[in-house]
């Protein structure tokens, strides 16, 4: 499922003296079947981007057209349970979606909202939570007696319970350990490569970035700054810092390593290759 925003702009108390333009003017086509990071410092309008995703938040003006659905300025959209169940947020706090008595219960109600049985609805749910790295003990706990990065793979789990065609994901690795993260974000990869999800991910981790997404979407002060390709949006470390953009780590061995002498080729983004290219320069 693409996405195209046409002169999207958001205005928060908009026709008031606080109002505050979060969006402004913002064209894009996101491609279908792509992993895409969302990036961008603290109120550059990252948040609210993606809440127009799924019409939680409807544009000041401009038009929106996302699973076969045209959402407009000017007029009510209409069937948006529908657009829900496709276009599938977990939001940066977990806690805001996780309301039932268990874990189990939480991840069943999307399911039984759209009217399948309870016992389809558990065993969705129980896959789902599996997939997230849960097991059978955590079924009967109370979603908010756990921690946070648990609570993050539950609200996750209860997204793809819905098994939306596109996954919108706010920081879905904070509060993760390193190998939870990692786990993680091998999940979103191979819900995008395998299963075929177009997969929206905010983030400040540019290392995530490097190593499992497809395109970057830079978004300053409202305005798409930049949107291209994850090889093309890391080959200029120069133009990475001008947009306050901290370069991964194995960017920042390359460029030490350039400034060092060795010909490492723009295209090197992988450890893999700089050590190909240090081991055919000493060879030579």
């Amino acid at each position: 499922m693409s996405i195209t925003f046409k002169k999207v702009s958001h205005i928060y108390q908009k026709d008031t003296p606080f109002a505050y333009k979060a969006l402004d003017k913002i064209d894009i086509h996101l491609q279908q079947g792509r992993m895409t990071a969302i990036i961008g410092a603290t109120g550059s309008g990252k948040s609210t981007f993606i809440q127009h995703l799924n019409a939680l938040l409807l544009p000041s003006e401009g038009s929106i057209n996302i699973c076969d659905r045209e959402i407009r300025s000017d007029e009510k959209p209409k069937n948006l349970k529908e657009l829900r169940k496709q276009v599938g947020l977990v939001f940066q706090f977990p806690e805001y979606q996780l309301f039932e008595e268990t874990i189990l219960k939480d991840v069943c109600f999307g399911p039984k909202n759209f009217k399948v049985t309870q016992e389809e609805a558990e065993t969705t749910a129980k896959q789902m939570l599996q997939i997230v790295g849960l097991n059978e003990s955590y079924y009967a706990i109370s979603p908010l007696d756990i921690s946070g990065g648990q609570k993050r793979r539950v609200a996750i789990a209860g997204i793809l319970a819905m098994n939306p065609d596109i996954l919108v994901l706010d920081e879905p690795t904070a509060g993760l350990d390193p190998q939870g993260a990692k786990d993680m974000m091998k999940l979103f990869k191979e819900l995008n490569t395998v299963h075929k999800k177009t997969v929206l991910l905010v983030t400040h981790d540019m290392d995530h970035v490097l190593e499992y997404c497809d395109d970057v979407v830079v978004i300053k002060d409202g305005h798409i700054e930049k949107h291209c390709d994850v090889s093309s949006f890391f080959q200029d470390c120069e133009a990475l810092r001008e947009m306050g953009i901290c370069p991964p780590a194995v960017i920042q061995l390359k460029e030490q390593l350039q400034q060092k002498g060795f010909a490492i080729e723009k295209q090197a983004l992988s450890l893999q290759d700089i050590v190909k290219a240090i081991v055919k320069e000493v060879k030579q």
